[in-house]
């Protein structure tokens, strides 16, 4: 196991993409509109032309407690977070038919479930051991995961609070307005009142992380979470690693966020699976340029809709095999 003593070393790391693998897609494109764009990008993440159709496909659901869920931003109560991890693990879930639809498998990262992270509107989120922990646990899961074979990686969570804390670190990082970061949840949404907790918790918190913008690492100790910083690990790791990422709901799309002000390179090697209705997911990806390869109004974040989008990968891949093959 490495130690992590300076994560922009490592971010230093990342390679661009296959640029001779990505130019040939190009010029085998065709009339299939948005999927050429995929096999592009499945081109030059392989490192050839045509693109492999992806062999072990794996779900990363990371799972933490949140000490802003105490400020009732959420409709679910602040202990829901083991009962839902527990769901998924034992195999309940839609998350769990829609990686078996898509031919992948899930795994739950327990970044921090029943550890909750400080409330980052009055106190800090994670000690600088907590995040460099965290850190190396999301760099240590990447590791097991391509080591064992894992060739194509759906990025979720699981939490309650997390969407508020992505919501502070998207308006932190993006300079923009707390009300307009903050959605009515998704699924059966929030209420008048919990909305203008929530709204109140991200502006306070903002407050609060302000003076750490420009520092990445330290936004994560002010206003992350564990779930936030092992993805930052994770996503920098996969990328140096040569390995694709689809992104799926906000508080992935935080992370990438926090990623790309430490290794902006980091983003060639993402897609986003999937549009939810959050606003803070939104402008997250219009700061990355990512469009979303769907839009169904999946609304979890677990990794459901991003997996709904394997699928048209696939699709991509075996398109372009058989043009190169005919």
């Amino acid at each position: 196991m490495s130690t992590v003593t300076d994560i922009a070393t490592i971010a230093a790391e990342v390679p661009w993409p296959d640029h001779e693998a990505e130019q040939a897609a190009r010029e085998h494109a065709g009339n299939l509109g948005e999927l050429d764009g995929l096999a592009e990008w499945l081109s030059g993440a392989q490192g050839g032309y045509p693109p492999a159709d992806p062999e072990r496909v794996r779900a990363l659901v990371f799972a933490a407690d949140h000490g802003i869920a105490a400020a009732d931003v959420s409709t679910a109560p602040p202990d829901a977070t083991p009962g839902w991890v527990a769901d998924v693990t034992g195999g309940a879930t839609g998350l769990n038919v829609l990686a078996e639809l898509a031919g992948a498998t899930v795994r739950v990262v327990d970044a921090g479930v029943g550890r909750p992270s400080g409330r980052i509107d009055r106190e800090d989120a994670l000690s600088a051991d907590e995040v460099e922990h965290a850190v190396q646990a999301g760099i240590d899961v990447a590791d097991d995961e391509i080591d064992s074979g894992t060739d194509l990686i759906v990025v979720g969570d699981l939490g309650v609070g997390a969407t508020t804390v992505a919501a502070v670190l998207v308006s932190v990082i993006t300079n923009t307005e707390p009300v307009k970061v903050v959605g009515r949840g998704g699924g059966a949404g929030i209420d008048d009142n919990t909305w203008m907790r929530k709204t109140t918790a991200v502006r306070d918190a903002r407050l609060r992380a302000w003076e750490v913008r420009a520092a990445p690492v330290d936004l994560l100790a002010t206003a992350g979470g564990a779930d936030v910083a092992a993805m930052v690990g994770f996503l920098i790791r996969a990328a140096v690693r040569r390995t694709p990422v689809l992104l799926d709901g906000v508080v992935a799309a935080a992370a990438a966020l926090v990623v790309q002000e430490l290794q902006p390179r980091c983003v060639r090697w993402w897609r986003a699976g999937q549009r939810t209705s959050e606003p803070a997911q939104a402008v997250a990806l219009r700061r990355l340029g990512l469009e979303p390869i769907l839009d169904l109004g999946v609304q979890a974040g677990d990794g459901s809709g991003a997996l709904l989008a394997v699928p048209v990968l696939r699709a991509a891949a075996r398109a372009h095999a058989k043009v190169v093959r005919a």
